[in-house]
Parts: C-alpha cells; structure tokens; sequence
C-alpha cells in the first residue's frame, strides 16, 4: 500500500519548543516561560529559551525542509511574540518574523499551515484568569483576525487550537498565575 498521489509531505513544530529568542524583539512572556522556569516543573530545568533558536536560524530550516522536498510546513505562532500582553498592542518585530518566515516557504515552494494557538498564552492573560476569563476568548478572536490579515493571500490552511484537551483539562492546574 503506498501514499495516494496528492499526499502532502511536511513538518511540524511548536514555537515555543524551537524559536528561542524569548526575550527579543518586544516579544511578552508566556505562560511556558513561566512554567519552565518554576523549579521541579520540568526535567533537568529545561527551557525554550534558546530552544533549536529558530528565530534565528529560519532559513537554515527552509533549506533543510526544501531539500528533503518537504511540501508543508505546520507551525504555530507565538501570541506573545505579536501581541506580548494579548490586548492588541501588536509587536511589529514579532509580525515581521512570521511575515518572512511565510514568505520563505512560499518562496521555496513549501505550503505554510499555520497552528493560532499550541499552548503559549501571553503570561498577561493568565494573571487574569486566562481560559476560564471570557475576556480572553475575545482577545484571542483579536489575535485571529490579525493574523487573517496580515497572512491573506498566503496561507490557505489554519488550525485554532492544538490538542485543547491538554491545554484545557491538563495545564491550567499546572500553570502559575504569578
């Protein structure tokens, strides 16, 4: 049994788990920030501080995924990098590095697929109340129709919520308010 014809080859990642870079550019602090950095959270004290630096290190990636002739690229974008408190003070810096990362893989032939939310609320939020708080249902429809804005024309293809159940059930007994 082989791949139907029109299958789709692609990557996948997370932004808090390869871009690195969380205290550049403007970019707000996120509830993983947080969360990695309260002793006993997680193993060996790992952070995605630095992660596989993927800010930085953007095009190295689309050449590794254009040469292994991937033809998707799904990654989420970091709320906190584009809107570091979540109330619509939008970060220019945090809009240009995924405006270049989109235009990157169009440019080499790879389709973006872009994830709004993998589990990276602005730390702002949760301070007050994040999910639970209906205010940041609304802040988040914000945050959606900005990045329908600025990708129009150039992704075809978005995910709202990656695995809600985890984020949902899992993590708000976990997640520090502080």
């Amino acid at each position: 049994m082989g791949f139907p014809k029109d299958f789709i080859w692609g990557a996948a990642s997370a932004s808090y788990q390869i871009e690195g870079a969380v205290k550049e550019d403007g970019r707000g602090e996120s509830v993983w920030d947080v969360f990695s950095h309260t002793p006993g959270k997680v193993k060996w004290g790992d952070t995605g501080d630095t992660a596989t630096d993927a800010y930085h290190r953007w095009r190295d990636d689309i050449a590794i995924m254009k040469e292994m002739d991937l033809r998707a690229y799904r990654f989420s974008i970091a709320w906190p990098r584009v809107d570091p408190k979540g109330d619509g003070h939008w970060n220019q810096a945090g809009l240009d590095y995924y405006s270049k990362l989109v235009d990157g893989l169009l440019e080499a032939g790879i389709q973006p697929w872009v994830t709004l939310f993998h589990w990276d609320l602005p730390q702002a939020l949760q301070r007050q109340g994040g999910w639970q708080n209906p205010e940041t249902a609304r802040r988040f429809e914000a945050y959606a129709e900005k990045m329908a804005e600025l990708f129009r024309g150039r992704v075809r293809r978005w995910f709202t919520f990656n695995e809600p159940q985890c984020f949902m059930a899992m993590g708000r007994e976990n997640t520090p308010r502080a």
